[in-house]
């Protein structure tokens, strides 16, 4: 194709044999099956009732049914709705019954969740279809067969209706207006030339994280839209990673920090054992990530670690490899569509150089916050938003993140950001991943606290405590260094690399006012 046509479903049509899929299992997908596949899911649904602006949510691990409905829904009009599959029972139900969805595809490794979530309010049980066996769950085949694979009439772009995380409250969902267009009237793949990437170009892109989250998804259907054959994986291992971008000469993906932190754990003979040469663009976000991983990591893998800053609302920067190293700790400048502001606590913009809270901006679009009219409102000021993270503008316009508003540790009248001592901790060979939170203080308000989890073979103790103290001395202010050390067999984290630190720092809280 000399010039290709815009967006997955006509790219299928012009070759169906392409293969543009391979599951976690090692099958590979051709864009026909997986074009017709979309196009039945589309007639199934209609049949169901569905309509242009009504939600259809999963609860699928990575794999074709989560990539099939994301194409059903995009051209037809509808949000899908993906659900965080490592969810409780009733945090489930709340998504699905807030989003409104009147259709649920789950899968049977999810049975005890899924299952506690049917009972309560949301699609009825003609509407609930399972990928393998699940008590009221009709089979995930019977949403497909015996309707056709062509396409359907009146075919209008849907959107993606994310949750946040819900790490300070309930989560809410993230709704766009449906633009009420065909899909291949928007540059389905435009996020990706924010970085470089161009259509086909011999890329393939690598999925090693779970497809719930809205970067991961935005990543892999962009890929997908702009000709590029995706690479899924299910449960993340750095050495299985590793593998899959040698087999399949991988030249993109999305990261988190903590991938690569453990990537830098490997015995250095399983790093040297794989070929990742053929890496173009690893993109990392959605954390933090210490200055000394990052170093390592373009030490080791070259310029393509690049990294973003964005959030599900919308909104972003980027910074190549080559950029951050000649100003370590930026996020980067704003893309083109985005607009990035520091504000005070008054909604005044601030100098560069002075920190505030980071707002911002997007040309393409708005969203409110799904049914919460209140909390739309209380994140902006004018049409900038906010998701409450803290950081300085330079004079040239490069951010560089300090911290997230709630969790800024305020001792003795002076500010603390925990990301800093959290890098400060990662650079010790015992720490395989560490949190830092204030606690209460009789004097000072809050004093630092950091709990760590034990690399391999280091076990959590008296001895490791004041190893990592005396580690932090070295490195910190003093105000900066945790007072003690608590351990943890593992941190709650999501497979995204997103802290649960709420949930840490709520035991210490108990009978306190602080909110957590």
């Amino acid at each position: 194709m000399t010039v290709p046509p815009n967006g997955f479903w006509a790219q299928a049509a012009a070759d169906p044999d392409r293969v543009v899929l391979t599951t976690p299992d090692g099958t590979p997908w051709s864009a026909g099956r997986l074009h017709a596949d979309a196009n039945r899911m589309v007639h199934g649904l209609r049949a169901a009732g569905l309509e242009r602006g009504d939600a259809l949510a999963v609860v699928l691990p990575n794999g074709a049914e989560l990539l099939t409905a994301h194409l059903a829904a995009a051209q037809a009009g509808l949000y899908l709705v993906p659900v965080n599959h490592h969810l409780t029972g009733s945090e489930i139900a709340w998504i699905v019954a807030d989003s409104g969805a009147k259709v649920l595809i789950a899968h049977e490794r999810f049975a005890d969740a899924v299952t506690a979530a049917a009972g309560e309010p949301g699609p009825p049980p003609e509407h609930r279809y399972a990928v393998g066996s699940l008590p009221g769950f009709r089979p995930y085949g019977e949403l497909l067969d015996g309707h056709p694979a062509t396409p359907p009439a009146d075919r209008t772009l849907g959107w993606v209706m994310n949750y946040t995380s819900g790490t300070t409250g309930r989560p809410r969902g993230i709704r766009r207006p449906l633009p009420g267009r065909l899909p291949e009237e928007t540059h389905l793949g435009g996020l990706l030339r924010f970085f470089g990437i161009r259509p086909f170009d011999g890329h393939v892109h690598l999925v090693c994280s779970p497809l719930y989250h809205t970067a991961v998804l935005q990543f892999a259907s962009a890929a997908l839209h702009i000709g590029h054959p995706l690479v899924l994986m299910d449960r993340w291992h750095p050495e299985e990673m590793l593998r899959l971008i040698e087999e399949h000469r991988c030249t993109h993906t999305h990261m988190v920090p903590t991938q690569f932190h453990r990537l830098l754990a490997l015995p250095s003979e399983v790093r040297a054992r794989y070929d990742t040469g053929s890496m173009r663009h690893a993109i990392h976000g959605a954390a933090p990530c210490p200055a000394q991983v990052k170093r390592a990591m373009i030490d080791w893998w070259g310029p393509c670690i690049e990294e973003y800053y964005a959030a599900s609302e919308g909104g972003g920067t980027f910074v190549t490899a080559e950029e951050w190293l000649k100003r370590p700790g930026t996020v980067g400048r704003p893309w083109p569509i985005s607009e990035i502001a520091v504000l005070d606590d008054d909604g005044v913009r601030l100098p560069p150089g002075r920190l505030g809270t980071v707002y911002l901006r997007m040309s393409t679009g708005d969203f409110r916050y799904h049914r919460d009219d209140a909390k739309t409102a209380s994140s902006r000021v004018g049409d900038f938003f906010t998701v409450g993270d803290l950081g300085v503008l330079d004079e040239d316009g490069w951010l560089f993140l300090r911290d997230r508003k709630i969790d800024l540790i305020i001792s003795g009248g002076v500010n603390i950001y925990p990301a800093e001592i959290e890098a400060a901790l990662l650079s010790h060979p015992a720490v395989a991943d560490a949190a830092v939170f204030g606690i209460p203080h009789a004097d000072r308000g809050e004093e630092v606290k950091a709990v760590v989890e034990p690399a391999d073979g280091h076990p959590g103790g008296e001895e490791l405590a004041a190893d990592l103290l005396a580690h932090c001395a070295r490195l910190l202010a003093p105000y900066k260094r945790p007072r003690t050390v608590d351990f943890i067999a593992a941190l709650p984290r999501d497979p995204n690399g997103k802290l649960y630190k709420r949930t840490l720092r709520a035991p210490y809280w108990e009978g306190h006012d602080r909110p957590i």
